[in-house]
């Protein structure tokens, strides 16, 4: 090995030099500190360092990224601190290296600062609290100990292979950030126009939204702001119409002359605030819309953004993702990803031999269950994984049961534990809060592109905490998705890390991703390198996250010039 090789520990200090060492077994220095003007000639100098240990990617990557440095992988101490809290059951507790290391020398522990605003323009408060660079040797403290914690845990390799998969979706969040999502403004205002019609002065609502409101007020036979629940529900109950909310699934259960010109309204609204001229104005600069990417931003381990609405652009606006002149977007997504996942999770024989073809999962499913139908399998399926246990899903659920047993009492315990108060972890080890209210990583005050959840089913977002039994069936409910959805994400990132590595030589860059979808903007003639690289990449995830499994994990794939013409 070189002397520049394995793992090196790297600090910042307060007058913008660095400090930086070699680490040896489990963590301990082998060598001097050693001191670079800057973070940038420190990693610059040493490029066969194999794995950076830091305080935080955030804080650090975007310097090497400024200077055209890449890093090959990364230790994140804060990224890994947050996963070893929950494995211990003490998640929300500060996940800061400096609380970690005032919990090392039992000290007073001092709270995370809160997140920068990535709003464009958005400017940091003078009485925010600035995170304090931490010494070399507290850092190297800390690191020791995550690595003597992490050889406590349940699976230790399995462990270790979700905090490098989550330190590397860090980089990559990074890049993608920084590299942008290719974006047509021209074409963006024009799908607005055709959508929306003009604007009014005064920034009030569109041409379109004004028909659409003047449509529904007369309907109702009186004034209705339609953009407000509260008095659209008030509107149907005078007219004898009972409504819990107005969700498109509940509106389109009953017949009345508002629901039509509603349902467009709501889609065109949510269009118009999440992704309309405003919003085009703040954050697409120099043909790129470039997102701040939070890896692990809801509890599952899905990722989220800090505004920006980046992972709920509406099919419509995708016509404005347009690859420049002579290069292609690569788009791909995993074929019925979360079914795959339980079945390797579960290790059920049978279900893993379905998911063990490329073709459509729930077609072979129906063939081995269901009697030929697609549908109730699919129902059946998608009912276990988040708990739609009454009515035809109750029944769907007894039929999948007796074909597949493992995989049933693997969400099925899950949800018991759920119940119970337990935690409940991913197949790498990623762990359920003790207690969740509605997701925290999404994004608030923006409309959901997301599917609304079917009536009867628990939703897979969290649930409001309490004491009742139906508060603890809702427990059961998030916990029975947790496993397959936060083994799922695991999953992904062991994708996005193989699929970094395999463009390291080449032109082409990650430049979007979300759950099971990545898109990769790349010169036309670098496409079908780049569509076999994803493909092997799913493949190295697959047996690097579950071992070797009959299950797999096919993608489809699109070589495009706009998004939308992906699907």
């Amino acid at each position: 090995m070189s002397d520049t090789g394995g793992r090196w520990a790297l600090a910042a200090t307060e007058g913008g030099g660095a400090r930086l060492v070699a680490l040896g077994p489990g963590g301990a220095p082998r060598g001097p500190v050693v001191t670079a003007p800057d973070l940038v000639t420190a990693v610059r100098d040493r490029p066969h360092v194999e794995r950076w240990v830091w305080r935080s990617t955030p804080e650090i990557h975007p310097r090497l990224l400024d200077a055209g440095v890449r890093v090959e992988r990364c230790h994140d101490i804060e990224a890994a601190e947050q996963l070893l809290l929950g494995h211990e059951g003490r998640l929300g507790e500060p996940r800061s290296a400096g609380a970690a290391l005032a919990r090392l020398r039992g000290g007073p522990v001092p709270p995370d600062p809160p997140p920068r605003s990535a709003e464009p323009g958005a400017q940091s408060s003078l009485f925010d609290p600035v995170p304090v660079p931490l010494p070399l040797e507290s850092l190297v403290e800390v690191y020791g100990e995550q690595q003597r914690r992490l050889d406590a845990t349940e699976h230790p390799g399995r462990m270790r292979l979700l905090v490098a998969a989550e330190s590397a979706g860090m980089l990559v969040a990074g890049e993608m950030g920084r590299a942008g999502l290719p974006w047509r403004a021209d074409v963006h205002r024009r799908v607005l126009a055709e959508l929306l019609g003009e604007r009014y002065a005064g920034g009030g609502e569109p041409r379109r939204l004004a028909e659409l409101a003047d449509e529904i007020s007369a309907a109702f036979g009186r004034r209705v702001r339609p953009e407000l629940p509260a008095e659209v529900i008030k509107a149907f109950a005078r007219d004898g119409v009972r409504l819990r909310s107005t969700r498109r699934w509940e509106l389109e259960e009953i017949d009345h002359p508002a629901v039509a010109p509603l349902l467009e309204y709501k889609r065109l609204y949510r269009i118009w605030v999440a992704h309309g001229w405003s919003w085009l104005q703040d954050w697409v600069r120099d043909g790129r819309f470039r997102p701040s990417y939070l890896p692990g931003g809801t509890v599952s381990g899905r990722w989220t953004t800090q505004g920006g609405g980046a992972l709920q652009i509406p099919r419509v606006i995708r016509r404005a993702v347009v690859a420049d002149d002579g290069w292609r977007l690569v788009v791909a997504d995993v074929a019925q990803m979360e079914p795959r996942v339980l079945a390797a999770i579960s290790r059920d024989p049978g279900l893993m031999e379905v998911a063990g073809h490329d073709g459509d999962l729930y077609a072979l499913l129906s063939d081995r269950a269901f009697s030929g139908d697609r549908e109730q399998a699919k129902l059946a399926l998608l009912g276990a994984i988040y708990g739609q246990t009454s009515g035809d899903g109750l029944r769907n659920l007894a039929a999948l049961r007796r074909r597949f047993p493992a995989a049933v009492a693997h969400v099925d315990e899950a949800a018991r534990a759920g119940e119970e108060g337990r935690l409940v972890r991913t197949w790498l080890g990623r762990t359920s809060p003790r207690a969740v209210g509605r997701d925290e990583g999404d994004e608030a005050g923006l409309p959901q592109e997301a599917p609304e959840p079917a009536p009867g089913s628990g939703g897979s977002d969290g649930f409001t905490p309490g004491h009742s039994s139906a508060d603890a069936r809702a427990r059961g409910r998030f916990t029975r998705n947790f496993v397959v959805q936060g083994s799922a994400a695991d999953w992904a990132l062991l994708l996005l890390a193989a699929l970094r590595q395999a463009l390291s030589g080449i032109r082409a860059e990650l430049v979007f991703f979300q759950h099971d979808e990545v898109i990769v903007h790349c010169p036309a003639e670098e496409a079908e390198t780049v569509a076999r690289a994803i493909g092997r990449a799913a493949g190295i995830a697959g047996e690097a996250a579950f071992g070797r499994t009959p299950v797999r994990f096919p993608l489809t794939t699109a070589v495009v010039e706009c998004y939308a013409d992906a699907k």
